[in-house]
């Protein structure tokens, strides 16, 4: 069983202010609630093929993960994964405007977990819906206060 979590906002901040923050991993740890650290593997900017270090703390456990670029659409899309451990996932955001002054932000995560993870694989797509959205919530409380 795959685990496919979608979560949306809408954020009252323009289209680039929303991608320039959030598609920049250095920020990850302030608006991931679970993220401890991002390291870059290689130089920034973000671009395909890009590769980053997370190290995030999940259900009280520690993971450390390397996520790999594989698509950038400027302004539209981001879409990076990894193949590293029991899970192997893919997250993406996306992005529309949906006025001049506000920003439909679209976050994903999906994978096809193997070994023991497959048997959690209903408790880690809520455990990831209810963090999704608590992410999302406070990447909108950060970019509207500014």
């Amino acid at each position: 069983m795959g685990v496919d979590v979608l979560s949306e906002i809408v954020i009252d901040r323009p289209l680039p202010v929303v991608v320039d923050y959030a598609a920049n991993p250095a920020n990850a740890p302030e608006w991931y609630v679970n993220i401890e650290s991002v390291q870059w593997r290689t130089t920034p900017p973000v671009a395909v093929g890009s590769r980053l270090d997370f190290v995030a703390r999940f259900l009280g456990r520690r993971l450390a993960y390397t996520y790999e670029v594989v698509e950038l659409v400027p302004d539209e899309r981001l879409v990076m994964r990894t193949a590293q451990g029991p899970f192997p996932m893919e997250t993406s955001y996306q992005w529309s405007a949906e006025s001049a002054r506000s920003t439909r932000m679209t976050l994903r995560n999906r994978g096809e977990p193997s070994g023991f993870a497959t048997v959690a694989a209903p408790l880690l797509a809520g455990a990831m819906r209810r963090a999704n959205q608590k992410d999302l919530a406070r990447l909108k409380a950060l970019l509207e206060s500014r």
